[in-house]
């Protein structure tokens, strides 16, 4: 097994840092400096810390190799794509869309919602909003999905699904099924996509996307969009985290670190502390930032990367 790290700690003046999800191989981290020059071009122009961890989320999701908008996996009924977001910054603003189907890019809906009077939007309603909002259909499945979805099929079919994908251990998936369909899932995606951002101005921000953790069932819903496990900013930093949801979730994770460095601890500190607490047989990774560094901590290789000035 092998991990991650990577940090710098010195004021920033502006920044991003953007992941593309625990395990993934570094060797895709040409997507996520892709990423982050998008959006640290927005930084040096003077655009806010938000606009510029969506844009980074933005470029990850039209990339195709991440597990989100574009490279989205397939649920457990072989044909369905559901898809989580989530944005939040310094200053309070804070939007997110659950089961999302049929949209390209995810985390540009979540950052619609910010102008509506709720903070997050579900299944047909998200949709339907993003319809209104002027996000056209988005129907694609990737060849890669698909591939995925074939090598899962035969892991059931032989009985081995546990044994390769520890969510799953000790569960019967055929007496979970939730759908009509009689197809089987996709296995091992790479996972949740995120990007955290600081701008001129010392605010902060947060965005994720992810096309779910493979196998699951229509409807789960992992981490990525529930705040304060996925994700997290307020003055002292801002964080994300991508890894198994349903841990995460319990742990609330992204919250747990930024509580480290409001009571003090640097921001490398704190992610590496979250993370070695975190049980070594479950992948996860943390991404985050701060007035005064920033950090990527991961127990898998995680592809990732950051752009800072300092002050």
């Amino acid at each position: 097994m092998t991990s991650w790290r990577s940090y710098y700690e010195g004021m920033i003046q502006i920044g991003v840092v953007a992941h593309g999800g625990a395990g993934a191989p570094v060797e895709l981290s040409d997507g996520c400096e892709e990423a982050c020059q998008a959006a640290f071009s927005l930084l040096k122009e003077g655009g806010r810390a938000l606009e510029a961890a969506v844009e980074a989320v933005r470029v990850l999701e039209d990339d195709g190799r991440f597990n989100a908008g574009c490279g989205s996996v397939l649920r457990l009924d072989g044909k369905t794509i559901e898809m989580d977001a989530a944005v939040m910054d310094s200053m309070g603003t804070l939007g997110a869309v659950i089961s999302i189907r049929d949209v390209r890019n995810p985390v540009l809906v979540a950052r619609e919602v910010t102008r509506t009077p709720h903070v997050a939007l579900s299944g047909q309603g998200a949709t339907a909003f993003a319809r209104k909002r002027g996000f056209a259909p988005y129907h694609a499945i990737s060849p890669r999905a698909l591939e995925l979805h074939e090598k899962v099929k035969k892991l059931i079919k032989e009985g081995r699904l546990g044994e390769e994908h520890m969510l799953w251990r000790d569960h019967d998936v055929r007496s979970l099924w939730n759908s009509e369909e009689t197809s089987y899932p996709d296995l091992f995606p790479r996972d949740t996509v995120g990007a955290v951002a600081a701008d001129k101005d010392g605010k902060m921000a947060v965005a994720t996307s992810t096309g779910g953790a493979s196998p699951m069932m229509v409807g789960r819903v992992g981490d990525t969009p529930i705040i304060g496990c996925g994700f997290y900013t307020g003055p002292a930093c801002a964080v994300a985290v991508t890894g198994i949801g349903e841990e995460i979730i319990r742990r609330m994770l992204a919250k747990t670190v930024y509580d480290l460095v409001s009571h003090g601890k640097g921001i490398k500190d704190a992610c590496e502390i979250v993370t070695a607490s975190f049980p070594p047989e479950i992948p996860m990774g943390i991404i985050g930032i701060s007035k005064a560094g920033y950090a990527v901590s991961s127990n898998r290789d995680m592809a990732s990367h950051a752009l800072t000035q300092a002050k």
